[in-house]
């Protein structure tokens, strides 16, 4: 279908739904009437195929102790494979209730208190909690930023590992909030520098589906990277909740090739938190990946499309905004610091401009200045966030 006749069958108002990223507002940001473009998931329905899957599990009526179908390994191993060339075997796999959850879960397996853990900066903020709320030593190594267009410093990264004896790396990828999608060189070196030191790489490739530019920038999993070189020293965690928008399903992946660390987390986890599969999370998950390939491609368009338009508006109303080379996730991240102070940025974007974002020192305390947006949405509220924040730099500008 067209993208007109897409967004009106599935763009809707969140509102009044005890949504966070709408119903909150006042709570989080003290202004019920703020343009929500801050939680990272979507104000479009999933696919139809999956609402039909839910209601048809719903109606049976019983939601007792579940297991996991093996038709749901084969949608999950069969969506990796086409999507992104990944070969992943059943018996890799975990379940988590998220992410997050599962980071934490891992930090605490393969780690102990005092222990240096790695993580790239700015970058999405829980990677700090599930250090630092763990007791482990948090060690962060800048990205360079050159006018937006981000890239990891390897030689510092280096000297990291070395002088804070890292045992733990967690990745981005693709990053969040900046946008990269590591190219296979950066991932080879990367991943070299944590086999030379014996450093443990946990992988994040939540946003993996979230690809601006597939011809020229594609996802790359970092089990994949050197031709599986480095699979016996990495773990990833993905789930289909930010490609499908099924966050609050609860439902994610642990994927671990290495038989010994498999063996450790199964242990770890016995000890730490017996909980079952969340079967709707799985029902809505398999229909998804069976099924929700042609909804995606729509929801990429429309993304690819609030971003071009985010692009050219700025670039031909507020110059001197810069906005980072999107090229994963549906996360624009904007320099603001040309027009405004880095320290009244909160007032300019919320009192002036409207709007709920997720600010720049929540990624690092260096990028006070910066905002993230979601793209991810109707694009009558990027055209409104757009307006907002062109008018309030155009008043600022005529009374400078």
């Amino acid at each position: 279908m067209d993208q007109a006749t897409f967004i009106k069958k599935y763009a809707t108002n969140r509102a009044n739904t005890n949504s966070l990223k709408w119903d909150a507002l006042d709570q989080r940001y003290g202004n019920p009437d703020l343009i929500a473009m801050w939680v990272a998931d979507m104000e479009f329905k999933v696919p139809e195929q999956v609402t039909q899957a839910l209601t048809d599990r719903v109606a049976h009526g019983i939601y007792g102790y579940s297991y996991t179908p093996d038709s749901y390994y084969q949608a999950f191993i069969n969506w990796e494979q086409r999507r992104h060339g990944l070969t992943v075997q059943k018996d890799w796999i975990r379940f988590g209730s998220g992410v997050v959850n599962s980071l934490y879960a891992l930090v605490n397996t393969y780690t102990q208190p005092g222990d240096g853990v790695l993580i790239l900066t700015p970058v999405y903020y829980p990677f700090f909690n599930a250090v630092q709320d763990n007791h482990r030593q948090l060690v962060t190594s800048e990205l360079v930023n050159d006018h937006g267009h981000y890239t990891i410093d390897f030689a510092d990264v280096e000297a990291k590992i070395k002088a804070n004896e890292v045992r733990l790396f967690i990745q981005c990828s693709p990053h969040n909030p900046v946008g990269r999608i590591w190219t296979a060189a950066e991932e080879t070196r990367l991943l070299a520098l944590c086999e030379q030191y014996h450093v443990l790489v946990i992988s994040d490739e939540i946003h993996q589906d979230i690809e601006i530019d597939p011809q020229n920038h594609p996802f790359i999993s970092a089990l994949t990277v050197a031709d599986g070189r480095f699979t016996d020293r990495v773990i990833v965690v993905n789930a289909p909740s930010k490609t499908f928008n099924l966050a609050c399903l609860l439902n994610s992946h642990v994927i671990i090739p290495n038989q010994v660390l498999r063996e450790k987390y199964d242990a770890a986890i016995n000890r730490l938190s017996q909980t079952e599969v969340n079967v709707l999370g799985q029902t809505a998950g398999q229909a998804a990946y069976e099924s929700g390939a042609a909804w995606l491609d729509q929801i990429l368009a429309i993304v690819r499309d609030n971003y071009h338009y985010l692009k050219t508006q700025l670039a031909q109303h507020a110059p001197q905004i810069v906005i980072a080379d999107l090229q994963g996730t549906y996360l624009t991240w904007l320099d603001l610091r040309a027009y405004v102070k880095p320290e009244f940025t909160r007032d300019f974007i919320q009192d002036k401009c409207g709007l709920a974002v997720d600010f720049g020192e929540w990624f690092s305390s260096n990028d006070q200045g910066f905002v993230r947006l979601n793209l991810a949405t109707d694009p009558k509220y990027v055209h409104q966030a757009v307006e907002h924040v062109v008018q309030a730099i155009e008043q600022l500008t005529t009374h400078a």
